[in-house]
């Protein structure tokens, strides 16, 4: 059984279409609130700077498209070229998940904690279910 207590989330094109657009994903608040069961920590790994981003979140719990505890999730800081898991504050890598669209952010010695999802973008179909696959494949190895 994996010991991951710790999710890193991607914003855009994971959790939401883009900065620009900012369409929630069809199944966020569900995906969200299995998150804050499942693990002890739910952090917000993003290409988006803060200044953005957290109004963005704000947005998605006005909305109500996302859980309000997640105004308070860790927003994870980085250089960004590669979304390195050390960059986590007090975590080791394997104690921790990352949610991500684009294979480039991840570290090569990573992959082993990476959770891949199609990345959401236009015509963003009301079809798209990959927050429930990726909750699915969570289940799994966590079992």
């Amino acid at each position: 059984m994996a010991n991951e207590t710790t999710i890193a989330l991607d914003l855009e094109g994971t959790l939401i279409s883009n900065a620009v657009s900012q369409f929630p994903r069809s199944g966020l608040r569900g995906f969200l609130d299995f998150c804050a069961k499942r693990f002890d920590r739910v952090c917000i790994y993003t290409a988006v700077r803060d200044e953005v981003a957290v109004p963005i979140i704000k947005t998605m719990v006005d909305e109500e498209n996302a859980p309000s505890w997640i105004l308070q999730s860790e927003l994870i800081q980085w250089d960004r070229t590669v979304k390195d898991l050390t960059n986590i504050p007090n975590s080791e890598i394997m104690d921790c998940l990352i949610v991500d669209d684009n294979p480039d952010y991840i570290v090569d010695s990573q992959v082993s904690q990476w959770i891949q999802i199609e990345k959401y973008s236009s015509p963003y179909p009301e079809t798209d279910r990959e927050l429930q696959r990726v909750q699915s494949v969570i289940e799994q190895r966590l079992t």
